[in-house]
């Protein structure tokens, strides 16, 4: 690959999410301590410079050592995740699709999801459609559920506990919440097998800025863990995997070096010209997307802009 791709941007707020004001209006209610008490936040701002030190040398472990550490992430971080996955997730027909539930209980499995970007997303889109429905609709429908699986190597139960709750008291009717099930799950994704993953059953899978850590873990299993979806996932099922653009992204194998989207490509349809009995097909890329947020909005910290690559693809 020579040059800089050409970048495509996604809509600062799709019409069929939650606004990005309250989506990280959210965050402020769940961290409204840490965020805005004097003696919390200054404890906070120090977390926040050392995960930053962890993740500039790639010490992933490191940097989610601690409830302190993974709720400073949290705070800094994932309110920009959220709208910029929201709007992607949105702007993919297909995965907004699986978060409407429109046609039975739908599956998620979101890898290395415990910092809450995705969770809140996914209730950006869940939660508009059915409060539509309660309050428009004459017709009785029967409601199916949205079940969510966020697994993470590290410790975010009480992350993931404290977003929960904001989102069923801040957006979901009485009576919503019954439908919309998460659970979080402390384990390594690359030694868990495919029984207590339930990849048989899934519907939505997202790898979302994780491949990177994953690959700097262990290649041969980050490897194994596509190759096991290969064998596992169900037809129809859809799995969704970005990271940084650019050379952030590069990963070394032998002695070349490589897009790493190159290789998942490779993984999950094997070589360029021979993908006819894929396990995958590539339904919708781009190898530079913006997300630029509003810069209005009114959060405490700095709101990121992001620019990443993405790959949405189908089970066969």
């Amino acid at each position: 690959m020579s040059g800089h791709p050409k970048s495509s941007q996604l809509k600062v707020h799709h019409e069929d999410t939650v606004a990005p004001e309250d989506i990280v209006d959210l965050f402020k209610i769940a961290f409204i301590a840490e965020l805005y008490s004097n003696d919390e936040l200054a404890d906070l701002q120090s977390q926040i410079q050392t995960v930053k030190a962890d993740l500039y040398n790639r010490d992933y472990t490191s940097a989610f050592g601690n409830d302190s550490k993974r709720i400073a992430y949290c705070c800094r971080w994932s309110p920009s995740r959220a709208t910029a996955y929201a709007s992607l997730f949105a702007h993919l027909k297909e995965v907004s699709n699986v978060m409407r539930c429109t046609d039975g209980d739908k599956n998620i499995l979101c890898v290395g999801g415990g910092a809450g970007g995705e969770l809140v997303a996914l209730a950006s889109l869940f939660a508009p459609s059915r409060n539509f429905k309660a309050k428009y609709s004459k017709v009785a429908t029967e409601k199916y559920s949205l079940n969510i699986h966020l697994v993470d190597i590290s410790d975010w139960s009480n992350v993931v506990s404290r977003l929960s709750e904001a989102i069923r008291q801040r957006w979901l009717y009485a009576g919503e919440s019954e439908f919309f099930n998460i659970q979080f799950s402390k384990q390594d994704i690359l030694t868990s097998d495919h029984m207590t993953l339930g990849l048989a059953k899934l519907d939505f899978i997202s790898l979302l800025f994780t491949t990177n850590e994953l690959f700097a873990e262990n290649k041969a299993q980050s490897i194994r863990l596509l190759q096991t979806f290969n064998q596992y996932c169900k037809s129809g099922c859809y799995l969704l995997i970005t990271e940084s653009a650019g050379s952030y992204s590069h990963i070394t194998v032998g002695t070349k070096k490589f897009p790493i989207q190159f290789l998942i490509d490779t993984v999950l349809m094997g070589k360029r010209g021979e993908e006819t009995n894929s396990p995958w097909t590539l339904v919708q890329e781009s190898d530079s997307t913006w997300y630029r947020g509003d810069p209005q909005l009114d959060y405490p910290m700095k709101l990121e802009n992001m620019r990443f690559f993405y790959r949405l693809y189908k089970k066969v």
